[in-house]
């Protein structure tokens, strides 16, 4: 059982039936009031965030999990389907609202974290780094700025996300799945 004040980032939890994952947390203390925790929790079912207060004395379960490894096979009008790493005739489908943003930078048999809450299969987690090889990239065109600039590149699985501008079409970049963000060529 968790208390209020160990709800911290990463902690996964049950509330009202179902798990969710602490995303952020911080005390609060409003003047002569008890301390709350305010929490940014995320359904772990349906991938929904919102904001949440949670009051001294309150306790929660802990979320039981199961993980395994499957692999990405392919995504056909928003639903990406998978099969078991070691049994490749076990598959299952999940909606893209299901795994998230995260979504636009799976590749074909790309190993994912497959999460099981009661024996459904909720999400999958990707790993925090992929490398992916560069589709289209417009020429970086060298301006006066002060800092270095950046250009939209599209990648091989289809996401648009800003480069700096020596990566050119053919290169294969590192990005960080959880922030989107570009960190550095391979």
């Amino acid at each position: 059982m968790f208390s209020y004040s160990d709800l911290k980032k990463g902690v996964q939890f049950i509330l009202e039936g179902e798990p969710y994952e602490v995303l952020e947390s911080s005390q609060m203390k409003k003047a002569q009031r008890r301390p709350v925790l305010q929490a940014k929790v995320r359904s772990l079912i349906t991938g929904n965030v919102f904001e949440k207060t949670f009051h001294q004395g309150e306790t929660f379960e802990e979320a039981e999990l199961d993980k395994f490894d499957a692999k990405f096979l392919y995504s056909h009008r928003g639903k990406f389907f998978f099969c078991e790493e070691k049994d490749p005739s076990k598959r299952f489908e999940l909606s893209e609202e299901q795994i998230g943003p995260q979504a636009k930078f799976l590749k074909q048999n790309q190993v994912v974290q497959t999460v099981k809450f009661e024996g459904e299969i909720i999400n999958v987690s990707l790993p925090i780094k992929v490398q992916l090889k560069v589709a289209e990239a417009p020429p970086g065109v060298k301006g006066d700025r002060a800092q270095g600039g950046t250009k939209s590149a599209l990648l091989e699985t289809g996401a648009q996300i800003q480069v700096p501008l020596f990566v050119e079409q053919g290169d294969t970049i590192e990005i960080n799945t959880e922030t989107g963000e570009y960190v550095k060529r391979i």
